[in-house]
């Protein structure tokens, strides 16, 4: 028997979870509190560093509790090592099923053989674990359509598109200085991000709309290890000094994750740009508060808005069905390939943010308050 449809759910499930409320688990140290006769349930996040990976360990943990289950929440730090330690000890305490978001997903296929010699399924959460056939459902969001919509709020800054992509009569010619920054080249949906980005924006460097004046465009070198905020301003800060000093300005900068964002906007501010007129379209992902206060103040133009917890809801709700012994609803059976196996996926979808709609769509739906985002 599947799961009912998850779209029915997502406003309960968005109703579940006050994220103000829900207290996280500890760094290296097990937080396996809340009661429930569901038994143990592992859940190994990356690192408390992200805004938003804290935000999914809570939605998670709350509403795995609610539906009657101990959960060992783990955050490792972005430390290999250590991921694969935590893991090691939810199973060896008898966790029922694991929800992993990797660090990196080539590095856990021993401990991954360890949970299948234990019968314990597995469910990648939002990265998708590869080199295994020791994982068994994917949670995540539509990661190339989220590089498309990084990609369309760049063109959307410019003038040339509007925010579903379609192109704007009388759009300038350009032609617009742009710097193309990736994510993690470890992280599995950072090519997913970069390949939609680029497959939307080639087409205006083709035709010379978009100029990536420093030569940069090549996955390898627009690639921001873990993720790191001060990797891509020191990266920013080398662009800015080696091709931008003859006076020439940057237009806009696509960025696949807002702490990404943050760091090339402290590049940009230490380089004497200020936010006005010739200040550039940055986007971004996650929604992170302090993105969506620069996105309020004008200093980056757009972030992704990804909802944890609906993904939450998700994963939760693939675990319930798996110990169970049903079938877990899934949308995508095609096109995440891990290296050993089609992972069987369920994608949500995801929306673009910019000032204009933040009330709509990130305050109206309880994500944050106009208070925290003014404040």
């Amino acid at each position: 028997m599947k799961i009912k449809t998850l779209l029915a759910g997502v406003a309960a499930g968005a109703l579940m979870v006050s994220l103000a409320a829900c207290s996280s688990g500890g760094s290296g140290s097990g937080d396996s509190s809340g009661g429930g006769d569901g038994g143990l349930i592992g859940v190994a996040m990356p690192t408390k560093s992200s805004e938003r990976w804290i935000q999914d360990g809570d939605a998670v943990k709350s509403q795995l509790e609610d539906a009657g289950f101990t959960v060992d929440l783990q955050y490792a730090e972005d430390d290999i090592p250590t991921q694969v330690s935590q893991i090691e000890n939810m199973i060896t305490k008898g966790a029922k099923a694991l929800i992993v978001a990797s660090i990196d997903g080539t590095t856990l296929t021993s401990v991954l053989q360890e949970a299948a010699d234990n019968d314990i399924p597995v469910i990648a959460y939002d990265r998708l674990i590869r080199d295994t056939e020791n994982v068994d459902y994917y949670a995540s969001f539509d990661n190339y359509k989220v590089g498309v919509q990084q990609a369309n709020s760049v063109l959307n800054g410019l003038g040339l598109v509007d925010l579903d992509g379609a192109a704007v009569d009388g759009a300038p010619a350009g032609p617009f200085n742009i710097e193309l920054f990736a994510g993690s080249p470890d992280d599995n949906n950072a090519t997913f991000f970069w390949d939609g980005a680029i497959d939307t924006l080639q087409p205006y460097i083709d035709k010379g709309t978009l100029v990536v004046k420093s030569g940069q465009e090549d996955f390898e070198q627009a690639a921001t290890l873990r993720w790191d905020g001060e990797t891509a301003q020191k990266r920013m800060e080398n662009i800015l000094t080696s091709t931008y000093s003859d006076g020439s300005k940057v237009n806009a900068v696509l960025s696949p994750y807002d702490g990404i964002s943050r760091g090339i906007i402290s590049a940009l501010t230490d380089a004497g740009y200020t936010v006005g007129a010739e200040w550039p379209v940055i986007s971004g992902q996650d929604a992170e508060l302090d993105s969506v206060k620069a996105i309020d103040s004008g200093e980056q133009y757009a972030t992704i808005f990804k909802d944890t917890r609906n993904l939450a809801k998700v994963a939760v709700e693939m675990a319930t069905a798996l110990l169970n012994g049903e079938e877990p609803e899934v949308n995508n059976t095609t096109d995440y390939d891990n290296g050993v196996k089609v992972v069987p996926s369920y994608l949500l979808e995801s929306q673009i943010v910019v000032k204009d709609n933040i009330n709509e769509v990130l305050v109206d739906s309880g994500y944050w308050t106009e208070d925290e985002i003014k404040g």
